[in-house]
């Protein structure tokens, strides 16, 4: 990453100069190390704003009414190119890309992105594991889902998502068990509680309750969708009312 190269170029420079003109050479080691961390910690602001701008810039674009999905990935797209200047950007820039087209249900184009995805986006990780799970690669599916989880345990909804795949995979016996362990995590939670009491009793899981966060993995109906947006809808026109009176 060039922000890494040019701060540690920087830094040895400045160490070889100030041991050049006979200073000790912790000292001059110890201003190297100062300079190396001032740099570093300058230019990744420099780019991380960049990057959140076009990140905000992006979100209003989906906000707008209609969505103006293509304006935001170009936007997304175009800050790439920081990619190579700071750790983990590429990564961050990727998931929120595959996240657009996934939610578009264009899953062939959103797959790619997704792949690259920061390991830390759970939602994104979710997504790719369900992509895995559709094309028939259970292994992967499980190999993602481990990865999120172990970067992200404090997600109650990761951890549901994790064993409603194995459950439609066949596997209730793994689906229960990931129940556990996210419980273990997060003990006392009412809803992965309620899912494991259900696959125990040999009963369909329980997501709606996690609300939009669960419709927007796309493994409701079409129709489901439908009717859990009008109800949304509708709701909002009645808080609006009684806000008016």
């Amino acid at each position: 990453m060039y922000n890494i190269l040019i701060s540690a170029a920087s830094g040895a420079v400045l160490f070889l100069l100030l041991f050049a003109v006979k200073l000790p050479w912790w000292v001059a080691l110890l201003v190297g190390l100062v300079a190396f961390t001032a740099l570093f910690v300058g230019i990744s602001r420099v780019i991380m704003k960049k990057v959140m701008a076009s990140i905000e810039t992006a979100g209003k674009d989906l906000q707008a009414q209609p969505p103006r999905f293509e304006k935001a990935v170009r936007e997304l797209k175009d800050a790439l190119q920081y990619g190579k200047w700071q750790v983990y950007v590429e990564g961050q820039i990727n998931s929120q890309i595959g996240m657009i087209y996934y939610m578009k249900r264009d899953f062939s184009n959103a797959f790619p992105y997704l792949e690259k995805s920061f390991f830390k986006n759970w939602a994104a990780m979710g997504m790719l594991a369900i992509c895995y799970m559709k094309r028939q690669k259970k292994d992967k599916m499980i190999s993602t889902f481990d990865k999120a989880v172990q970067w992200n345990v404090k997600e109650p909804l990761l951890w549901g998502l994790y064993a409603y795949c194995l459950n439609e995979c066949g596997d209730v016996s793994k689906a229960k068990e990931v129940l556990g362990k996210g419980l273990k995590k997060l003990p006392g939670d009412a809803t992965l509680a309620d899912n494991l009491a259900c696959l125990e009793q040999g009963k369909k899981m329980k997501m709606r309750n996690y609300g939009d966060m669960w419709f927007q993995f796309h493994l409701e109906s079409l129709g489901a969708l439908q009717k859990h947006q009008m109800a949304a809808m509708g709701g909002r026109m009645q808080r609006r009312m009684v806000a008016r009176r």
